[in-house]
């Protein structure tokens, strides 16, 4: 359900000036030259919004949207968590910070597996064990630090008032606490307390959730700052939480964690230029290398979702994935052949290696790692965009991991911590048919980031701003970004079609490409079957919210695919 209000009505209760200048067309696109912001949460698009009426600039806004969304989307925005900020000033250079959570310094290569050798995937799944570092405060205010134009307590004020006094439940927010409350929180006192429904029963659309523990850890962020959080009552709580349960989290590893400023992955595609994010992020390196290989075949002559299209894009979805399998991690901790897998010219001979008709073995072009392959990577996480009206971007991803995380709220301070560790290759050398990666550069190691597939990006033609984009989803996360950046360049769609169009997924191993649901004729898939693609059909498939810059005006469209997505604009 499309949950865009008519910016009619928004205009009209803002009493902006010039109404005008925001309008919501037939097709669900939202047009503004004044600002925009696009989460998965209408109350969380509202309070980056309202930091941008309020003269503050993206960052600022970013930060706003960031804290909303941890008190209104509990299943994956967060302050428990971490992530990854792409930012392109309009004017100067662009940057990213990193805030991916760390390994605590108590953790070791095999903590996850039984005394076997057996994953016990439970471990990563929920629970104590399960959380890295949250990195999300330190991010944030290392972004607002370096870029942001109002108070810190003006941005993060918007996420206090929404915890405090309580926001209404969507139908779909309701029944996501109701199962969760029911099922995997059920284990923690402290998470039923916090999102269970005072007297007990159901939630039900239309109630309001007041968090009034997340709100106090909220205030205190906003006035004290993020020492808050990291060597204040809040670090303490968190430090309780963990030594009571068996946690490995202590007050040393949060007193010394620090986000990066990073530079971003730079990469050219058929006039474009793509601003992304580097690594501990896999995504910006995977995705170049995969569009520099779709630039050596016309794809705007085959057309977008033909059957020819389709089986090359697969065939460097492959390929990328592969070496996202090989060769990427913490470059705080890894070498890494940065230069060469973004290259032109290792792109071509990649290339090369594909057959017009037939499918690639998987098996056989990754048997120099196979016998090596563990890492799950869970698809809840969310994205926003954002423009201001100087011309400034931010595309944010974040995420607890898996939804809601480890499932643990930290008595008294209200919050859920994440379940980032399964990210990490669990088991030394042990890379299998079904996606198991067990390669060198991602294992645990005490104080590492944990690979991921993030990838906010943001597109530029000639020196303008082009497209703001990202999307959760675990690992399909870079094929998503790539498949709305191709839809915007390469096929030329607007940003409703571009957002909307039919998504695909394959990593290299397991040898399968997964469509949406209904996202292609059937003539479509006897012909890739006939390559040799092996094809299933699920879901949804990401969460996909853009802007695209035409003129000066930000095109906006939320991802129809999320329940309570919005556009808001100043």
């Amino acid at each position: 359900m499309n949950r865009i209000r008519p910016l009619v009505a928004i205009a009209a209760s803002l009493s902006l000036a010039a109404p005008c200048l925001h309008a919501q067309t037939d097709s669900g696109i939202v047009s503004s030259k004044k600002g925009m912001v696009i989460t998965t949460s209408a109350p969380a698009s509202d309070a980056g919004a309202s930091i941008l009426r309020k003269g503050g600039n993206a960052v600022d806004a970013a930060v706003a949207t960031a804290f909303a969304l941890a008190v209104t989307h509990p299943s994956a925005g967060n302050i428990g968590g971490g992530g990854f900020m792409v930012y392109r000033p309009a004017k100067g250079a662009p940057t990213t910070i990193d805030y991916r959570e760390k390994a605590p310094l108590k953790s070791t290569q095999t903590m996850y597996l039984d005394s076997t050798g057996k994953i016990v995937r439970a471990l990563t799944n929920t629970g104590y064990l399960a959380p890295g570092v949250p990195g999300t405060v330190r991010g944030l205010a290392a972004a607002h630090k370096r870029f942001g134009k109002l108070s810190w307590k003006s941005d993060v004020m918007p996420a206090v008032e929404l915890a405090e006094k309580g926001f209404v439940l969507s139908e779909s927010l309701a029944r996501s606490l109701n199962r969760e409350v029911g099922g995997a929180m059920a284990r923690y006192p402290a998470s039923v307390a916090a999102y269970g429904k005072p007297g007990g029963g159901q939630w039900k659309a239309g109630d309001t959730l007041v968090l009034r523990d997340l709100g106090r850890t909220l205030r205190a962020i906003a006035t004290q700052g993020p020492n808050a959080f990291y060597t204040g009552w809040i670090a303490d709580s968190i430090a309780a939480t963990m030594a009571e349960n068996g946690g490995l989290i202590d007050k040393r590893d949060l007193a010394a964690y620090q986000a990066k400023v990073r530079a971003p992955i730079r990469g050219k595609y058929r006039g474009y230029d793509l601003i992304t994010m580097p690594p501990p992020s896999s995504g910006g390196v995977a995705m170049i290398e995969m569009l520099n290989i779709l630039e050596n075949f016309d794809l705007p002559k085959l057309g977008a979702l033909s059957p020819e299209a389709l089986h090359y894009e697969i065939e460097a979805m492959r390929r990328g994935y592969l070496d996202r399998a090989r060769y990427l991690g913490d470059p705080d901790f890894v070498k890494m052949p940065l230069d060469r897998l973004t290259s032109k010219v290792y792109a071509k001979t990649l290339a090369k290696t594909i057959d017009p008709n037939r499918a690639s073995s998987s098996v056989e072009l990754g048997k120099d790692i196979l016998g090596q392959i563990a890492s799950d990577e869970h698809e809840e996480t969310t994205q926003f965009s954002i423009v201001d009206k100087y011309g400034n971007a931010v595309s944010n991803t974040y995420t607890l991991e898996g939804g809601f995380g480890s499932h643990v709220v930290v008595r008294g301070a209200g919050f859920i911590l994440n379940n980032e560790m399964g990210d990490f290759n669990k088991k030394p050398g042990e890379t299998n048919l079904q996606g198991d990666i067990g390669t060198a550069a991602n294992l645990i190691a005490p104080g590492k980031r944990m690979l991921s597939s993030m990838s906010p990006t943001i597109v530029t033609k000639n020196g303008k701003l082009f497209m703001v984009t990202g999307s959760p989803g675990g690992r399909t996360i870079i094929n998503t970004v790539m498949e709305i950046v191709l839809n915007g360049t390469t096929y030329g769609m607007d940003v409703r079609d571009a957002v909307d169009s039919p998504r695909f997924h394959h990593q290299w191993l397991p040898d399968t490409v997964t469509f949406e649901r209904d996202a292609l004729p059937d003539s479509t898939a006897k012909r890739l079957q006939a390559m040799g693609h092996g094809i299933k059909f699920g879901g949804g498939q990401g969460d996909g919210h853009t802007i695209i810059m035409k003129n000066g005006v930000a095109h906006g469209a939320n991802d129809k695919r999320s329940a309570d997505s919005k556009a808001s604009t100043p």
